[in-house]
């Protein structure tokens, strides 16, 4: 019988041979053909009166790792069987299949098979120095990689979080108050929509947004600069000035 070595990497089963990604697990498979693990299982084991896909190989002699090759996967503190399918177990599983979805299970595996055996060729001219097992742990760290940038791309180019935007907003107010020298001065009270407008229409303009909320979370520390170093134009510094002189000398 045929040797077939696969490597497990954070639940991900990954078969070679002959130096060949050359397996799905037929969870995945189940998921392809839109059924459940179990009544997979039991078209490929055979359950009682209902005549399996192995039992039919072994009858003909046929080597069962070309087609479907037994292992396990966990699941809480429990092992379950399944299996690592190759490409003539999908076509197997195919056959069996009836029109419209035997059609489309067929692209589908077809599909997979191509993506895997492409992430192989590009992991060969990568690593060719690494044997098939090792450069399999540096294509699906590649993969990963890949995904997590998608991911922060993604949410660089989200708005900014409820929570994010009221930090944003308090941190305006802290800043204008400073400004206007306190809640309790003359200048905050005269002046503080003048001074507010101000600040917020030099955001909206550096983001190119109608309110804070819009700001997106990749230009949350820009912000936060902006809002921080805030410097009010000349007249309305001589304004809360006058508004505040006025107080003192009052006093």
């Amino acid at each position: 019988m045929e040797k077939v070595k696969h490597k497990r990497k954070e639940g991900v089963m990954i078969g070679y041979r002959n130096n060949q990604l050359a397996t799905i697990d037929s969870r995945e498979v189940a998921e392809m053909l839109g059924k459940g693990h179990a009544e997979l299982l039991r078209d490929i084991d055979g359950r009682d009166n209902y005549v399996g896909i192995i039992p039919t190989l072994e009858k003909a002699n046929l080597a069962l790792s070309n087609y479907f090759i037994p292992s396990t996967y966990r699941a809480g503190t429990r092992e379950y069987k399944c299996y690592l399918v190759t490409k003539m177990g999908c076509e197997l599983l195919g056959n069996k299949q009836q029109g419209e979805k035997g059609i489309l299970f067929t692209a589908r595996y077809v599909e997979r098979f191509n993506e895997m055996e492409a992430e192989l060729r590009k992991g060969e001219n990568i690593y060719p120095e690494l044997t098939p097992e090792i450069r399999a742990i540096f294509i699906l760290d590649s993969r990963t990689k890949q995904l997590q940038t998608e991911f922060n791309e993604y949410k660089d180019n989200q708005e900014l979080s409820v929570a994010d935007s009221k930090r944003l907003t308090k941190l305006v107010n802290k800043t204008i108050v400073n400004l206007l020298g306190g809640k309790g001065s003359e200048a905050y009270k005269k002046l503080n929509k003048k001074a507010f407008s101000d600040l917020y229409k030099q955001i909206h303009r550096e983001f190119n947004v109608t309110s804070i909320a819009e700001i997106k979370h990749k230009d949350i520390e820009i912000a936060r600069e902006i809002i921080s170093k805030y410097k009010a134009p000349i007249f309305l510094i001589n304004e809360i000035k006058m508004m505040n002189n006025q107080e003192t000398f009052s006093m």
